[in-house]
């Protein structure tokens, strides 16, 4: 009995030692805590370009919006909301649960001169069931909690020949997929190393308390491509439209079973409800 004690607490001891050691080494092959932050890619929020990217990836998005109802689900500062407006949308409405994000989103519409047309809210209100042509979801489907439940809920507010617009990145297993490339540009980090060691190590540069995923700044629910595609198929809605972008323009490696998940950088697509 002492003898398997003994060997429990030396395989404890050794895992110990090896996550420091994993750890010390990660830490190493990142910048310096104090350091400026690395550049994600992620271009400031602005009015001018809001709109950029979603009509980058879907087809005829501005015919798609132009006097149509719209609802942004997860409109953060609301620069996507008002430059809906501009672009020629009949309502938007901006839902967003953080109260703070909110009242700028409220402020910044003020500004922008376009009280008339758009509002913001931080619940759905049952006025809301089945009231939107088009629903929006920009960089947003990996940090949803539940994104199961949230697809119903876009699906709830749309109405019967509505659209639902996602497009997100990256996906879990993409070479940055855990969001972690502000301290670190070591890819596939969360492949490379335990969930425990990465987030050890980015204690030195985020002071939340996070020890999991799930726990950081607006979460990560490990969104990966198959099962974005479960979620999809489990919704029962109609796929109209997708498309997957992979690194360094090399599309084709989207195609390719398993190698997919390691290369795709953003999932698009848009959805509508089967009659």
């Amino acid at each position: 009995m002492t003898k398997k004690v003994a060997s429990s607490e030396g395989l404890k001891a050794g895992s110990r030692e090896n996550a420091t050691l994993a750890a010390r080494l990660l830490l190493l092959l990142s910048r310096k805590p104090g350091d400026e932050e690395y550049e994600t890619g992620t271009p400031r929020p602005n009015l001018q370009g809001a709109l950029n990217l979603l009509f980058a990836v879907f087809p005829d998005f501005g015919g798609r919006i132009f006097g149509r109802s719209i609802l942004d689900f997860g409109c953060g500062l609301g620069y996507q909301a008002v430059a809906l407006v501009k672009a020629g949308a009949k309502h938007v409405v901006g839902l967003e649960t953080n109260p703070k994000t909110l009242n700028k989103a409220r402020e910044l519409a003020a500004s922008a001169g376009v009280p008339a047309g758009i509002e913001f809210t931080d619940c759905l209100e049952p006025r809301f069931q089945s009231a939107f042509d088009v629903v929006i979801s920009q960089n947003s489907f990996e940090h949803f909690r539940y994104p199961s439940k949230t697809l119903e809920d876009m699906k709830w507010a749309l109405k019967d020949d509505g659209c639902i617009f996602v497009t997100f990145a990256p996906p879990w297993f993409a070479p940055y997929g855990s969001h972690m490339h502000f301290f670190t540009k070591v890819p596939w980090v969360n492949i490379l190393f335990s969930e425990e060691t990465v987030m050890a190590v980015r204690s030195h540069f985020r002071s939340d308390g996070a020890s999991r995923y799930e726990e950081v700044e607006s979460g990560l629910n490990k969104m990966s491509l198959a099962k974005f595609e479960r979620i999809v198929r489990a919704s029962s809605m109609t796929l109209l439209y997708r498309r997957y972008e992979s690194v360094k323009g090399l599309d084709f490696l989207g195609t390719i079973p398993l190698i997919r998940e390691l290369f795709v950088n953003r999932v698009s697509c848009i959805l509508q409800k089967t009659p």
